[in-house]
């Protein structure tokens, strides 16, 4: 089962954080802050929007090296060479320590190869899913868990994705975290891509 963590979802724009607080009501454990990165308050991890090279030079990237400084970047781009030979995929992510009190870990998930749209597509959903399920790896094996995690809005920025449909995917990756299957058949299958690909009764995502 999964362990419980806090998570906050933030974004320094009012559209955004509406968007997170419709698509995740409901849901436990949540907070919806309008706030840029440099004036978060503290809390245990960040989820960085990423891209597959570790090359946070822009957008949400950049303000999380701006507080951590570069040797952040290094250190994460290494992983990358030696984990990933040099290329992380989307639905991957690593948690690495940030040397911070305030702050103490960064979980690097990327949304995209390349700068570029990604709409249309479910890398959002991938993305924070692959963040949840390495952050619980994560405290099942180390006596100092993560408990408030905080998420931008993923994808939203060089992805081009909308608020809503960002949230969407974000929220539909966390109902698949607190509530993950006893068992895996094709009906367990056919009901998460349905959860994940369709708003309603339109469908978002061709697969």
């Amino acid at each position: 089962m999964p362990l419980p963590i806090e998570l906050w979802l933030i974004h320094p724009k009012r559209e955004a954080t509406q968007a997170f607080a419709w698509r995740f009501d409901g849901l436990p454990s949540v907070r919806c802050v309008q706030t840029s990165y440099e004036n978060l308050e503290p809390h245990d991890c960040f989820v960085t929007a990423a891209n597959c090279y570790g090359i946070m030079n822009a957008g949400i990237d950049a303000a999380v090296i701006g507080v951590h400084g570069v040797e952040l970047c290094t250190r994460i781009q290494n992983r990358i060479l030696d984990e990933y030979l040099g290329e992380q995929p989307v639905g991957t992510a690593i948690i690495e320590p940030t040397r911070s009190a305030r702050n103490p870990y960064v979980c690097h998930a990327p949304t995209m190869r390349i700068p570029g749209s990604i709409c249309g597509t479910d890398n959002v959903y991938r993305a924070t899913f692959a963040a949840l399920t390495s952050i619980y790896r994560y405290n099942v094996s180390h006596d100092h868990p993560i408990h408030s995690v905080a998420l931008p809005a993923m994808g939203c920025g060089f992805g081009g994705m909308d608020f809503s449909e960002s949230a969407r995917q974000m929220a539909t990756a966390y109902t698949h975290y607190l509530s993950p299957p006893h068992h895996l058949d094709w009906d367990n299958v056919v009901g998460r891509e349905k959860a994940i690909c369709y708003d309603g009764d339109t469908r978002i995502i061709q697969t």
